[in-house]
């Protein structure tokens, strides 16, 4: 999968999604520091890729305005990153981009 993980994404998370195979972009990588929600979902879905980030509230009002996108997954935060790359990946298996919407959460 193309993935975009926003400029607050850990980068932890982004090394162990890609040693599994995805395809991950950062904002920093891209240039495009500081760029507000709607420009990084916009550029996202330039790209035909996939939204990665913990700013669930902005990007699932983004996503209920209509703006068009190529996929969002919020994630809640966790210090084990190899575990939230592990659950990202699950929820990701089978999905093509589109405009769908996925929580990860942390378990209890």
């Amino acid at each position: 999968m193309q993935l975009y993980a926003d400029e607050c994404f850990p980068l932890s998370v982004v090394e162990e999604l890609r040693r599994m195979g995805h395809d991950v972009l950062t904002v920093q990588e891209d240039g495009r520091q500081a760029t507000p929600d709607p420009g990084v979902l916009a550029r996202a879905h330039a790209l035909g890729r996939s939204v990665l980030t913990h700013n669930r509230r902005h990007f699932e009002r983004l996503h209920q305005q209509g703006a068009d996108h190529s996929g969002i997954l919020t994630a809640t935060r966790d210090d084990d990153a190899a575990a939230l790359a592990a659950r990202i990946d699950a929820a990701l298996a089978g999905r093509l981009p589109g405009r769908w919407r996925v929580r990860v959460t942390r378990p209890p």
